[in-house]
């Protein structure tokens, strides 16, 4: 088969646009849209100072009791374009009567390289009530400039356990938080979980090592639990812990949780049998 010069030339052009066209996993944010970056998010408020309105974001455009994971862009007031080169740090703080304490978070981190889109997880472990709260202190660098804004944040109480403190046979306060599926299916799913540990009032770090045993059940349904789960596990220190979590059917479940170190030691939790029908940390689904 011949090739004219004119169709050489048509097909290379043509393969040029489609590589021009492919995306990556960190596409370019369309600078004539700067909303783009926030498509699939819902402002939960806005937090002001002097110089700069600060908004933040979630899927749901709440705040919740557990594991929540939360973005945030800084506009800037006086040119009315969000700031694309802030270092970003944040504490969030309860306010109880006797005491003040932190919670697990993360690191604030940009999206993408070129955006104006700020990430990161902070795990709220108790809700508020009318005489404690949380708050969000962040502080943030652009240049050579230092700043910093507070907003008292909403966590109401939960219908549903989706996070749970206790302190293990080691007298170390853990936190575990459930976090995905949050949509889910009659099928053996992809679970992700959260396990902390408090080393002071102010600092969580995620623990490394260690296992998540799960056993859901249906304790509507003869308290009868469903196969191929598979327990909790890190692929990488300083990661979340992923397992399958099976549902057989809709309805609620219990995920009774057992934390267990490297060498097995069960540091918290209970096996559930025939005369013990829970164990005392736990997640609730129903769907």
């Amino acid at each position: 088969m011949k090739f004219s010069f004119k169709t050489i030339f048509a097909l290379l052009a043509m393969a040029f646009l489609v590589i021009s066209c492919r995306t990556s996993d960190d596409d370019p944010i369309d600078p004539t849209n700067p909303n783009s970056e926030i498509e699939g998010l819902l402002k939960i408020k806005e937090i002001t100072n002097d110089t700069h309105i600060i908004e933040l974001y979630s899927k749901s455009g709440a705040t919740n009791l557990g594991y929540n994971d939360i973005k945030l862009r800084i506009k800037n007031k006086s040119t009315n374009q969000y700031e694309k080169s802030a270092t970003v740090k944040w504490t969030p703080l309860m306010h109880m009567t006797m005491m003040t304490h932190s919670c697990p978070n993360s690191a604030v981190q940009k999206v993408t390289s070129d955006g104006s889109l700020y990430s990161g997880y902070i795990v709220f472990q108790m809700p508020g009530n009318a005489s404690e709260y949380w708050d969000l202190k962040i502080d943030y660098t652009i240049g050579t400039n230092d700043y910093t804004a507070t907003t008292v944040i909403d966590v109401p109480v939960s219908a549903k356990q989706t996070v749970s403190s206790f302190i293990g046979s080691d007298n170390v306060k853990y936190v575990v938080a459930y976090i995905e599926p949050k949509s889910p299916k009659v099928a053996i799913n992809d679970m992700v979980l959260g396990v902390w540990k408090m080393q002071d009032m102010m600092t969580f770090p995620v623990v490394d090592g260690y296992t998540v045993k799960v056993d859901p059940r249906m304790p509507g349904m003869g308290n009868h639990s469903s196969p191929n789960n598979v327990n909790a596990t890190q692929s990488a220190a300083g990661k979340l812990y992923n397992g399958k979590l099976s549902l057989t059917m809709t309805g609620y479940w219990k995920i009774n949780l057992q934390l267990a170190k490297a060498d097995g030691t069960i540091l918290a939790g209970q096996e559930v049998t025939e005369t013990n029908l829970a164990s005392t940390i736990f997640f609730e689904i129903d769907f």
